[in-house]
């Protein structure tokens, strides 16, 4: 299924083209604002022989409440990774969750004859107070070819419909299916909120969005030098519609593309995106924050 937390370190290290060590701490932020979407379960970090040496869970959330990140939201790829945020969730009021089977993971699990008992815990799990999205799920045609692409259809509607029967929200994983996503959601109906994960778009998709009401949370990738479109994206997304992740430990932002992402580089992102904008960071700051509580809820 999903990458597990030592085979992501080893193969990174291996690789020997990552610097494996944690940054500094950014300046931290005056106003305190969200990560809407990271995996905190995939350690990363210094390795040793034995396997991943990453942050703790409580580590990697004192570290970002001291640079002005108030919480996270920990996205999920499968039933495993579900039931761990869930379980973050609840061990810590710094934490929410979201649940879901990755587009990617989805024809595995109907090889196995197992995906609609993946999705039935997926439910169980929607039900718990602190499970505030359902996600990551959508399309993703850049990792499955065509005879996988029936069950990440399936399974996408069968998240719809779960983030509609429990009434929260839902972050789309979208890559190389602008269109199919947008057909599938006009088609079945979106929940009412629902969020782009890391949008990938350009300027016209996300006013196309912007139109349906969607929510465009921003990663790291936004800095990268060939992401014009990313940027293009941003100045026209609404205010009231922009979120903003890490995807940690994925898509550190630049100068610091290679080494590990996590919840406390939000900072560099923010600042980035409000330079950007033309705008205060607090002035963005102070908007994302109320966007996230808006979508997800209040983290107390």
């Amino acid at each position: 299924m999903t990458e597990t937390p030592d085979t992501y370190v080893r193969e990174r290290a291996a690789e020997g083209r990552k610097d494996l060590r944690y940054p500094a701490a950014p300046e931290p932020l005056a106003v305190p604002v969200y990560d809407n979407h990271c995996h905190l379960e995939i350690a990363d970090g210094p390795s040793t022989g034995s396997g991943a040496v990453g942050l703790s869970l409580g580590e990697q959330l004192d570290r970002a409440q001291a640079v002005g990140i108030a919480g996270v939201v920990q996205a999920s790829g499968d039933v495993e990774s579900s039931r761990w945020a869930v379980d973050a969730a609840e061990s810590d009021p710094r934490v929410l969750a979201a649940v879901a089977i990755h587009p990617n993971d989805a024809p595995t699990y109907a090889e196995a004859g197992r995906l609609d008992e993946a999705i039935a815990v997926i439910d169980e799990l929607a039900a718990r107070p602190r499970t505030r999205a359902i996600g990551e799920t959508g399309l993703d045609y850049f990792r499955t070819e065509e005879p996988g692409r029936a069950a990440q259809h399936s399974s996408f509607e069968a998240h719809i419909a779960l983030a509609k029967k429990h009434g929260i929200a839902m972050q789309i994983h979208d890559r190389d299916a602008h269109d199919d996503v947008l057909e599938t959601l006009r088609r079945v109906g979106a929940p009412d909120r629902t969020v782009f994960h890391c949008f990938s778009g350009d300027e016209a998709m996300a006013r196309v969005c912007a139109d349906a009401g969607y929510y465009l949370s921003f990663a790291g990738n936004v800095t990268f030098k060939n992401a014009q479109n990313l940027r293009d994206a941003l100045k026209v997304t609404p205010r009231e519609r922009i979120l903003i992740e890490t995807d940690a430990p994925f898509l550190t932002p630049v100068p610091l593309r290679g080494r590990p992402n996590a919840p406390y580089l939000i900072p560099i992102t923010l600042r980035f995106m409000a330079a950007e904008l033309g705008i205060g960071v607090d002035e963005l700051g102070t908007q994302i924050a109320a966007n996230t509580l808006e979508v997800y809820g209040s983290f107390g």
